[in-house]
């Protein structure tokens, strides 16, 4: 996941509040790349609001307008990042030959952009793990990214099914939950990798239920 400054990727709506202006939208880009910039140098501890505001030259009030307490930047930040991601992902998409293969490489990419930013990867799983109700908006569409991410890279020809989508949200869980065990140093790179691998044959035996025609 790369923090350099740049305009912001398009996003699901999760409001029914007008879309934001030019300058509105670069403003919170620029929000967004500064809470990634503070996270990558002291994880969650560093991302203050105060000083959010200050290096993006925006009012203290204003920021709060834009994301009502740290949880909801945070998880904003790691919207923006799966977006940013999920363009790269498009423009190279993975070449292994079955789907759940390109899954699993998929989310290995995802992994290892985490890892060469531990403490920004650090500190949106803890906002994530933090959040309450009222960031349910925000973490919602955190999940739709993951989601088009993995559906994406399994390139059905066809809308996915209700097993394929059942499939795809115990991947999800999967990757949360080895993304919260490595960074807690509970599990080692290698374990993760077999632990994505092994969950994304469930895709090959949803594919194996859809009904011929």
């Amino acid at each position: 996941m790369t923090t350099s400054p740049r305009p912001s990727s398009p996003r699901p709506s999760i409001s029914t509040a007008p879309p934001l202006t030019e300058r509105q939208e670069a403003r919170r880009s620029r929000i967004l790349h500064t809470s990634a910039q503070l996270a990558c140098r002291g994880g969650f501890d560093a991302v203050q609001m105060r000083e959010v505001a200050e290096q993006s030259n925006v009012a203290l009030g204003t920021l709060y307008r834009y994301f009502p307490s740290k949880i909801h930047l945070l998880v904003a930040t790691m919207q923006d990042q799966l977006g940013h991601l999920h363009e790269a992902l498009r423009k190279h998409p993975p070449a292994a030959a079955t789907p759940a293969d390109r899954v699993a490489d998929t989310l290995m990419r995802a992994f290892r952009a985490m890892q060469r930013e531990p403490h920004l990867a650090d500190a949106m799983v803890r906002a994530l793990t933090f959040a309450d109700r009222s960031v349910s908006p925000e973490v919602d569409t955190v999940s739709r990214l993951t989601t088009a991410i993995i559906l994406d890279a399994m390139g059905l020809d066809a809308p996915p099914t209700a097993e394929q989508l059942s499939a795809v949200r115990v991947i999800e869980h999967t990757w949360h939950s080895a993304l919260v065990t490595w960074l807690s140093g509970r599990a080692s790179i290698a374990q993760v990798k077999i632990d994505i691998e092994t969950v994304c044959r469930l895709i090959d035996l949803t594919a194996e239920d859809r009904p011929q025609t």
